[in-house]
């Protein structure tokens, strides 16, 4: 049996929040019709509070890694998203996409504050992301 599902690979700078976060929501809740992978100009870890604020919508990212742009090298994908501005400018141009699209959402890593605070800033982003998808993509399921 054919897989007919548009293939998205998500990419930002470390692959640690934005672009796991990204590839978590497409799948769970598009995932019938798309197949999205994630990954980072400069791969670090997953971040835990971007799994953390995941499994607060029922969305488990805890077994995702960190992976380079490098690794999708060869493959092709119907769509490459870059969701920060930094991963656009390192990566502005991925081999094997047949579509590009840029939306930068702040780096939720980077910002300061109490653990709380953190996390508050987290469940924005995640908000914001799939706010995003479900506008962008669940147009076409």
């Amino acid at each position: 049996m054919q897989n007919n599902k548009r293939k998205v690979l998500f990419i930002c700078t470390h692959n640690s929040a934005r672009s796991q976060m990204a590839e978590g929501l497409l799948n769970h809740l598009y995932g019938s019709i798309y197949e999205a992978y994630s990954a980072g100009a400069k791969p670090s870890d997953v971040h835990p509070l971007a799994v953390k604020v995941m499994k607060e919508i029922g969305i488990d990212i805890s077994k995702n890694k960190s992976k380079s742009i490098k690794e999708f090298e060869g493959i092709k994908f119907d769509l490459v998203v870059t969701v920060c501005d930094s991963a656009k400018e390192e990566c502005p141009y991925f081999p094997g996409g047949k579509e590009y699209i840029h939306k930068s959402f702040p780096d939720p890593s980077a910002h300061k504050g109490s653990e709380e605070e953190k996390l508050e800033f987290f469940r924005k982003v995640r908000d914001e992301i799939k706010k995003w998808i479900e506008e962008t993509f669940g147009k076409y399921s």
